[in-house]
């Protein structure tokens, strides 16, 4: 029950996440990618660059951010993904992570959305 809750409000942030991107002009490739190591949440494209974006969210943040949950593992693991994908899809330019937080009030409408670009690569 409490998985399936997990993966609604996941979902739930990505499609906010894909809704924010589009807004700012990334054209979005595909979206869970799986690779061998994991699933790629967002995958875009902006000005000849190729971004891959990790969606973090969380309903409410008094047991921490989705900010907190960005870590080293996590991010490693996230950078072998984009090199995975990159190197499947002979990718020859630029690439960037990113990562989307975002905090839903309990009735799930968007408390925060908080975009960092370039976190590791």
């Amino acid at each position: 029950m409490m998985k399936e809750l997990n993966l609604k409000t996941g979902r739930l942030g990505e499609d906010i996440a894909k809704e924010y991107l589009e807004d700012k002009g990334y054209k979005i490739i595909d979206q869970n990618y799986k690779t061998k190591y994991a699933e790629i949440d967002i995958i875009a494209e902006r000005k000849n660059v190729l971004i891959f974006v990790e969606v973090r969210t969380k309903t409410g943040e008094q047991f921490g951010t989705p900010e907190d949950t960005l870590t080293k593992a996590k991010l490693a693991k996230i950078k072998r993904n984009a090199i995975a994908y990159s190197s499947a899809k002979r990718w020859e330019g630029p690439c960037r992570i990113d990562a989307v937080c975002v905090v839903l009030n309990p009735d799930k409408t968007v408390l925060r959305l908080s975009h960092y670009e370039n976190i590791t690569m």
